[in-house]
């Protein structure tokens, strides 16, 4: 039974381990936190704190350890929503001071959480499976050199820079994105790489240098149909003592190189290990990691997810409230009605 006794000893070791990484025991509870009990007392309540999921004994101690079980019940019952106002108003104004394009506004964000939370951040673009090709423009930059602009039905746009070997004519350049145009919009971003197969000899019928376009074409969605996704701060995690084993190292460097894991785990709101807060925020445990998620709209239908991540012993009241300003920012400056609309 959870006592209130019981309630304030777990809070403590939780309080304390997220601080030291270190297991901790009955004397540092009654030394450190001046808790009014007995040694044996606090004893006997870990014991049963442990019996019931919320605590784990250490191979090399006899203190204790949150389990993940416990994080989870300490961020749905005891966490508080703490951030310091000055740090909100620097955060606020950092964002909008720079007159960013979208792109570089959330990439910024992700470069602020991992500087404040000494983790590693990341966001997840909108989704491209379910948006539909609508246009495509390509600019010249020079004989050697273009940029190409895609336009999806869902309005979103992404910018792709072409360098080619040999020069290229404005005619050829017009005729490549009319052919384009005409026979892939409407297509499905996922499926217009298959599609450009069939593309190939009426582009060859219509355009000198039709094998330089076409293979740059289709490089430039293969890159927008996969998932996007940019991290913040990955040597953050070579500083947590989690991660000194090499192994478990190479594990989350192999998850950083699947995007699309990332945006299954954002979808996980009903297991056992995630919790969703009441705002925007999400909480995944995942093999001693904590993954917490906030959502942020961009119009119609488009969002996207900032995230931060590392070890389960992380400072949730402060990293939750902190993700939570931070998606809220981007929502009001660049959402809907937003002032960089």
């Amino acid at each position: 039974m959870l006592t209130p006794r019981r309630i304030e000893i777990f809070k403590a070791i939780v309080d304390e381990f997220v601080q030291t990484a270190e297991p901790v025991g009955s004397k540092t509870l009654m030394e450190k936190y001046q808790l009014p009990y007995s040694s044996a007392t606090i004893r006997n309540d870990m014991m049963v704190l442990e019996e019931m999921g919320l605590l784990e004994k250490t191979h090399t101690s006899s203190g204790r350890v949150p389990s993940t079980k416990g994080y989870k019940f300490y961020c749905e019952h005891l966490m508080e929503h703490k951030l310091e106002h000055q740090l909100e108003v620097a955060v606020r104004q950092q964002l909008a001071s720079k007159p960013l394009n979208l792109d570089d506004a959330i990439r910024e964000s992700c470069n602020i959480l991992s500087q404040m939370t000494n983790l590693t951040s990341g966001v997840l673009g909108p989704d491209a499976s379910r948006q539909r090709l609508e246009h495509v423009k390509l600019f010249p930059i020079s004989n050697r050199s273009a940029v190409a602009v895609f336009i999806t039905d869902l309005g979103h746009t992404e910018n792709r820079t072409f360098q080619f070997d040999d020069d290229l004519s404005v005619e050829d350049i017009q005729t490549c994105c009319q052919i384009l145009n005409d026979r892939l919009k409407g297509t499905l971003i996922k499926d217009v790489v298959d599609k450009m197969d069939s593309i190939k000899p009426i582009l060859a019928a219509h355009v000198k240098r039709h094998e330089m376009l076409f293979q740059a074409f289709v490089n430039a969605f293969v890159k927008f149909a996969s998932e996007n996704v940019y991290f913040s701060g990955q040597n953050n995690m070579l500083y947590q003592p989690e991660f000194a084993d090499i192994e478990k190292l190479k594990e989350l460097m192999a998850m950083m190189e699947n995007p699309s894991l990332w945006r299954q785990i954002g979808m996980t709101a009903n297991s056992e290990l995630a919790l969703k807060m009441n705002k925007n925020a999400q909480l995944v445990w995942v093999n001693d990691m904590a993954v917490v998620t906030s959502k942020f709209k961009l119009g119609g239908d488009e969002e996207g997810q900032l995230m931060v991540f590392g070890p389960s012993r992380m400072d949730y009241d402060r990293i939750v409230s902190l993700l939570e300003l931070v998606s809220q920012s981007i929502e009001s400056l660049y959402g809907k009605g937003g002032s960089h609309e």
